[in-house]
């Protein structure tokens, strides 16, 4: 019997995909993932999503859900086994994401594409978005994660970020004075469900056979 899956289209590289996924794979849930190459996107997702990025997820009742961040929610509502949806700490969560795709992000690309926006240095670019750096440093002073002693969806939407602006220059963010961040991340790029998520795929034909993600799932305890 075949069981009926959402669509993923996803792409590996992508932070805002990294998170998508990362929510699903915390929440214990199963796509249809259908890896895209970004320079020929294909027309299934063009047609339920014309603004052609990604990730792009369609429900089994056919409805879209464009955003990722929407995506980690509308993933771990369905269930959250390891309580990432704390209500106590979810407006201070959704604070911090929204400062980091606003501000951060902004800044992060201008770092990573330096050469596009000759507006400002390569390293001024960097020091702009060592503002936001500073932030998360600080918050992990205290405790192993952003807002408290487990994983929250704070820590899923936003490392992705961190680690992109991380591999602009690796040896240049290791020498920044953010021994805490360093760690975090080192941390999260060594977890087992982080590896996970980043498992490579073909792209997507639709003559393929069906690619089901996770093929299985990793203990969390």
């Amino acid at each position: 019997m075949t069981v009926s899956l959402p669509y993923l289209y996803s792409f590996r590289r992508c932070p805002y995909a990294m998170r998508a996924r990362l929510g699903l794979l915390f929440a214990g849930l199963q796509v249809e993932l259908r890896e895209i190459v970004l320079k020929n996107k294909p027309a299934q997702m063009l047609a339920i999503s014309p603004k052609g990025t990604v990730p792009v997820l369609q429900r089994i009742d056919g409805t879209v859900i464009e955003e990722s961040r929407e995506i980690m929610l509308w993933a771990l509502e369905q269930q959250d086994p390891q309580g990432l949806l704390d209500s106590e700490t979810l407006p201070q969560a959704n604070a911090l994401i929204e400062q980091n795709d606003n501000e951060f992000k902004y800044w992060l690309d201008r770092y990573k594409y330096a050469d596009r926006h000759l507006e400002m240095t390569q390293t001024e670019y960097r020091q702009q978005g060592e503002e936001f750096l500073q932030v998360l440093e600080a918050m992990l002073t205290k405790k192993a994660y952003l807002l408290g002693d487990s994983a929250s969806i704070a820590d899923i939407g936003i490392m992705p970020f961190v680690r992109q602006f991380a591999h602009v220059d690796r040896e240049v963010f290791y020498s920044l004075p953010y021994p805490k961040l360093q760690s975090w991340l080192q941390n999260w790029l060594e977890h087992p469900i982080f590896l996970q998520a980043m498992t490579k795929f073909q792209p997507w034909q639709e003559e393929d056979d069906v690619v089901v993600f996770p093929a299985s799932f990793i203990p969390l305890c």
